[in-house]
């Protein structure tokens, strides 16, 4: 039997949704609804925000690091500017620079004698911006106050903090190779003059980088004209593993390879394995409201058995009856997922100026940068995660529908209507 285009087990269905005859009935409905929203909504919100922390800290990586480098053992690579010119003739490249890299201790001019471990790493100032964005986060100077001889240095804004040093202020450089004197054997020094800070927002460069020209890094080391490396900028980052062993193998062999996907290999597999796992636990909070659906259609069979069996006499068939209390939760999960998708969606979008609002309404820090590299905190929605959440949450408000609609199916009209 059909209305307007209708089934009727459609519409008694929607009818049996919002039971006028019994308020709690009703009541427990929505919040079968309410609570399939909720979880659908958390689960979209907690996965944007893994998503949006993945992204953020791959830009801020590739754009404070190379995509990859070739370095040489012991005593480094001579000719660089020939090298350079063959690296870039031999693979898919859109920058190629040389550095020299090595650890020091930093000793800041103030008279508390503050210090710091840092890297510290020779550039060519004029090639570095093909290879990383670090001249984009320059808070004060810029890479070209490094000159040859000058001596500058430039600091990340943490480890500027950390010595108590301004723009203008000396430090001092010392390394672990030492130089032979009458008093016995001393580390290497030079003292620098800061010449500019950076501020990338990842806390780990931040508070351990210094940069210098490539030449006075290379007078620091005694590395003789040679440098460590050479830094890539590939066309396509996710393409840095082979066009690195390719420079390799062009610049002749013998050469240590290493990428951004390998140094940063830690990182990016233990936000994939924490955003799996939130996935699983978060769909219990789905399950919960399932359970729900599932107390909400058992309790509605029970109510309805006189009206189950006088359809049963009219002829309704039970796949009709199971049909009917099907519906119910088939509108509970598509109206719960749908209001789930559209919240979740909302608050991802708008996280930051919430986030944002909630720390100056209540004076505290949410993210701190020194353990999550990163101030912010972002949210990017992705479709396939989106679809799939909600494809999952409405099979399982579709699957919690038939045990109670097949026992409605089953209903006798005989023992139903006995007592009525």
């Amino acid at each position: 039997m059909m209305s307007g285009g209708v089934p009727f087990e459609f519409r008694i269905g929607s009818r049996y949704l919002r039971s006028a005859g019994n308020r709690f009935l009703s009541f427990i409905s929505l919040m079968s609804i309410v609570g399939v929203a909720i979880g659908v909504a958390v689960l979209i919100v907690v996965l944007s925000v893994m998503n949006g922390f993945e992204r953020e800290l791959r830009s801020r990586i590739l754009s404070m690091t190379s995509h990859a480098t070739v370095s040489a053992f012991g005593a480094g690579l001579p000719d660089w500017p020939a090298l350079r010119e063959t690296a870039l003739e031999t693979a898919d490249l859109s920058g190629v620079a040389p550095f020299v890299e090595g650890e020091a201790l930093l000793v800041g001019g103030a008279d508390d004698g503050r210090s710091s471990a840092a890297t510290v790493r020779g550039i060519v100032p004029e090639l570095e911006r093909t290879v990383s964005g670090i001249e984009e986060h320059m808070v004060d100077g810029t890479l070209a106050d490094l000159v040859d001889g000058g001596y500058g240095i430039v600091l990340g804004a943490e480890l500027a903090k950390k010595l108590g040093v301004t723009v203008g202020d000396n430090v001092v450089v010392a390394i672990a190779q030492g130089i032979v004197t009458p008093a016995g054997v001393v580390p290497r020094m030079r003292r620098f003059s800061v010449r500019g800070t950076f501020f990338s927002g990842m806390y780990e460069i931040d508070s351990t980088l210094a940069l210098v020209h490539l030449e006075d890094a290379g007078r620091l080391f005694r590395l003789r004209g040679n440098v460590t490396g050479l830094r890539l900028a590939t066309v396509d980052p996710f393409e840095a593993p082979k066009v690195a062993r390719e420079v390799a193998q062009s610049l002749g062999g013998g050469l240590y390879v290493d990428d951004w996907t390998r140094r940063h290999a830690n990182f990016f597999r233990s936000i994939e394995l924490t955003k799996r796992m939130m996935f699983f636990i978060l769909l219990l909070v789905i399950a919960v409201a399932v359970f729900n659906i599932v107390s909400t259609l058992v309790m509605a069979v029970k109510e309805k058995q006189p009206d189950i069996a006088i359809l049963r006499t009219l002829g309704a068939r039970p796949r009709s009856i199971l049909t009917i209390f099907s519906t119910q939760g088939t509108v509970i999960g598509l109206v719960g997922t749908l209001a789930g998708v559209a919240l979740g969606i909302l608050i991802s979008v708008n996280l930051e100026t919430l986030v944002h609002g909630l720390e100056a309404m209540l004076g505290t820090t949410f993210m701190d940068a020194s353990v999550y590299y990163m101030s912010d905190l972002p949210a990017s929605v992705e479709l396939s995660d989106v679809l799939l959440i909600a494809l999952i949450a409405f099979a399982l408000c579709c699957f919690s529908t038939l045990y109670p609609a097949w026992r409605a199916a089953m209903t006798d009209p005989a023992k139903a209507l006995r007592h009525d």
